[in-house]
């Protein structure tokens, strides 16, 4: 085989076979191919597409780049739950220890974060002592116990894609549904759990702009993963406007501890759904009894138990999520004041996340440090009526000089109007694929 045959061959419109597929991510990974090649590869697929056939190849090649997780010992109740982003997305720090108190097993692998804020693993490392690095046997036997771990990404997984999406990122190459499945979805796999729950992110903060794309890359995503032998899921979710009316790391923290301490709204329902979606999948419950048993879960202080055993598993202060401050505190703590009356027609999310990575809460490049204490609390959002001086929000920073840049950018993401906005839906739909037993 030669490279050059196979760029040309998907260039004119053509399916590439799974030995040819497995000879471009091969050679690649191994650095045979060289990135020129692979960048014109690429390309092709970004115009011409790929069939499903081509793109399940695609993934189970570059699942399979490296190393794979293998978590059969706990056999259908192995779960896991990924989110496409998006600004103040804490819902694993609440499905987490609901899922894992109801008899689920999540032995995840979380990133950092790059942009508007953490990563789950950030989120996790700003409560004191907490520790994202385990040994394996540490890791399955606290999964084991308590249902869930959390870890940073450790080992060679899927060495494939880290060369491919840094080549895709500088090569615009990116916006392509099948690289952006294959992507996902190979990193899932090679994670190892029998079932996962994809929380697909669309609207002004998320990187696909609109329901449909949300869909389309929803549909796409379960097909692959159903192909591939594990049992799928996946929410279109609302990501117009922050999730929650907490931005940042330890103050995510806190929220997260609100709505597993029984608080209402937005942030528990799109957490209850993707909780119901994973337990219906690993022990076969209709998605109504799964919801029923999520609720209690929570309201009878299961879930909430569940995570104080999580985190001092992992070394982390459990007293923390009761005494918040303990947790790391912002020196400045700036009100946003309303400059007219009127109602918040809308929420630029991308604009309120870009505010609160000015004030620390987010890495603009990837050895940034990040500031735990920092980030943004809402007081309003979008739908409410707000009168000239009211406090819009409270900007946290342990760098008092980013606080105006950071203002500005937070008001600038604010559109108003004198009529109040119709309600938004917070989950546009659900896909789900066949059973694997």
């Amino acid at each position: 085989m030669r490279t050059v045959d196979l760029i040309e061959k998907k260039r004119n419109g053509l399916e590439l076979t799974k030995a040819e597929i497995d000879f471009l991510i091969g050679g690649y990974t191994r650095g045979e191919i060289p990135d020129y090649q692979m960048a014109a590869w690429a390309m092709a697929v970004y115009f011409r597409g790929m069939t499903r056939e081509e793109t399940v190849a695609l993934t189970q090649a570059m699942e399979h780049s490296g190393d794979t997780v293998d978590l059969s010992a706990f056999g259908r109740y192995s779960v896991d739950k990924h989110s496409t982003g998006g600004v103040g997305d804490k819902t694993t720090l609440i499905v987490a220890p609901i899922v894992a108190s109801l008899g689920g097993k999540l032995a995840k692998m979380s990133g950092r974060g790059l942009g508007h804020t953490g990563g789950t693993v950030d989120k996790l490392e700003s409560i004191p002592g907490f520790q994202t690095t385990l040994t394996p046997e540490a890791f399955r036997r606290q999964v084991e116990e308590i249902g869930v771990a959390v870890i940073g990404q450790s080992g060679d997984l899927t060495p494939a894609d880290k060369k491919l999406y840094a080549l895709r990122d500088v090569t615009a190459t990116v916006d392509s549904m099948p690289l952006i499945a294959s992507s996902i979805l190979s990193k899932k796999l090679a994670a190892g759990a029998k079932s996962i729950v994809l929380d697909v992110k669309c609207g002004s903060g998320a990187f696909m702009k609109t329901e449909a794309d949300g869909r389309a890359l929803a549909e796409t995503m379960v097909s692959i993963g159903s192909a591939c032998g594990r049992n799928m899921a996946a929410l279109i979710t609302n990501m117009d406007l922050p999730l929650g009316m907490y931005i940042g790391n330890a103050l995510e923290v806190m929220e997260a501890v609100d709505v597993l301490r029984g608080k209402p709204g937005a942030l528990r329902e799109l957490c209850s759904a993707l909780a119901a979606q994973m337990l219906s999948l690993c022990h076969g419950w209709t998605v109504a009894e799964a919801t029923e048993r999520v609720t209690e879960a929570i309201d009878s202080g299961r879930a909430m138990e569940t995570m104080e055993k999580w985190v001092a598993a992992q070394g982390g202060d459990a007293a923390a999520l009761t005494d918040f401050t303990r947790l790391p505190q912002a020196a400045e703590k700036h009100p946003v004041l309303a400059q007219r009356s009127g109602y918040l027609t809308h929420m630029d999310a991308e604009g309120v996340g870009i505010a609160s990575s000015i004030l620390g809460a987010g890495r603009r490049q990837k050895g940034d440090t990040i500031d735990p204490a920092a980030g943004i609390v809402l007081e309003k959002t979008t739908g409410d009526y707000v009168e000239a001086g009211e406090v819009l929000a409270w900007l946290h920073t342990n760098q008092p000089a980013t606080l105006p840049e950071a203002e500005a950018r937070f008001t600038a993401a604010l559109t108003w109007g004198e009529e109040k906005p119709e309600a938004q839906p917070l989950i546009y739909g659900i896909v789900r694929g066949g059973a694997h037993g």
